[in-house]
């Protein structure tokens, strides 16, 4: 079992950054390639980026492009999503999620409890 905490959401003008952490505890963090989705209000779950065991390939959603980084530390069994040039649209809960490098959330196995994003114009 593999348990996922988010931390890092908060408020900020449209523009600025935030930097989202995902601390993982219980079965070897390696072993799962990694991904951050989110939900706004009214709206499905979305694919924003996602990253494989070793930190060698990620992939993003076009909406985040260019915009958001996923990385991770192993040794720290810690997932990061840094977002710059923030949007009020991208406002939403944000999860982190292991199990795949897939778009589809339901290629995940464990999720966290989400934290979230406010992003204000």
């Amino acid at each position: 079992q593999l348990q996922l905490k988010e931390f890092g959401g908060g408020w900020v003008q449209a523009g600025g950054s935030l930097r989202l952490s995902c601390a993982a505890s219980g079965m070897p963090y390696t072993t799962y390639s990694m991904g951050w989705f989110r939900q706004a209000p009214g709206k499905e779950r979305e694919f924003v980026a996602s990253i494989n065991w070793n930190g060698a390939m990620t992939y993003y959603a076009d909406s985040v492009k260019g915009r958001f980084t996923i990385s991770r530390d192993n040794a720290k069994k810690m997932l990061y999503l840094q977002m710059n040039s923030l949007k009020p649209e991208d406002t939403a809960v944000y999860y982190c999620a292991a199990g795949s490098v897939s778009n589809w959330y339901k290629e995940y196995n464990y999720w966290g409890q989400g934290t979230q994003a406010t992003v204000s114009s």
